[in-house]
């Protein structure tokens, strides 16, 4: 881990249980500590600290209680779906929009379970383009999904940046609520794409790990 100059023995603050695997680490540009995520994983903190992900089709959502300062963000894509492309209620969700209902209500629950309460959560999105040349429809389906998915369950959106045909680089400030993006008009290796391949395949051969409701 790098850490500040003459700080040796400064370490990130405590992460909150269950999510010790994160990867952490001290940022110099930004002068803080910084919990990176890949897709399938997800972060929340009650410190004055950052959290950064790449999306190309795959979306965030940066959720904080503005009250009380405790926030996260999450990345997910949902699997192909094949079949049915209906975006109807909680009784007719495909397997595809269940897998996102779950990631979603996982963070939300974890700012909940930390000291957050629903009437302050404001959320910002961020993703969803078209990057994966062989299934173009991907990240305009994560968006649909997303904004569906916020409008049914009356969260407050405030800002997004989605769509369009280049990755981002996604850097949120819990704390503040302040998102600094990088648009990454060109790709110099084929690392995101692999990667958002390998989750896509992964996620659409093992099953959803269960339902969970919003508190």
């Amino acid at each position: 881990m790098n850490l500040p100059s003459g700080e040796m023995t400064v370490r990130p603050p405590r992460a909150l249980n269950g999510f010790g695997h994160i990867n952490r680490y001290w940022d110099r540009t930004n002068n803080c500590f910084a919990a990176k995520i890949l897709p399938g994983e997800f972060y929340v903190t009650v410190h004055d600290e950052l959290i950064t992900t790449v999306l190309g089709s795959c979306v965030s959502a940066c959720v904080r209680d503005r009250v009380f300062n405790i926030g996260g963000m999450n990345h997910f894509m949902l699997p192909h779906d094949s079949g049915d492309s209906r975006w109807g209620g909680r009784d007719e969700l495909s397997e595809s929009t269940r897998f996102g209902s779950y990631a979603m209500e996982r963070l939300i629950n974890e700012i909940l379970k930390n000291g957050g309460n629903r009437r302050n959560l404001e959320v910002k999105i961020f993703g969803g383009g078209r990057i994966l040349a062989q299934m173009t429809d991907v990240g305009e389906r994560n968006i649909q999904f997303i904004r569906h998915y916020l409008e049914t369950e009356g969260f407050r959106l405030v800002a997004e940046n989605v769509g369009d045909v280049y990755p981002r680089k996604v850097i949120y400030y819990p704390m503040s609520g302040r998102v600094r993006l990088k648009k990454l008009r060109s790709l110099h290796n084929s690392t995101l794409i692999q990667r958002e391949e390998a989750y896509l395949h992964q996620i659409e051969t093992k099953p959803v790990a269960g339902e969970i409701d919003l508190f």
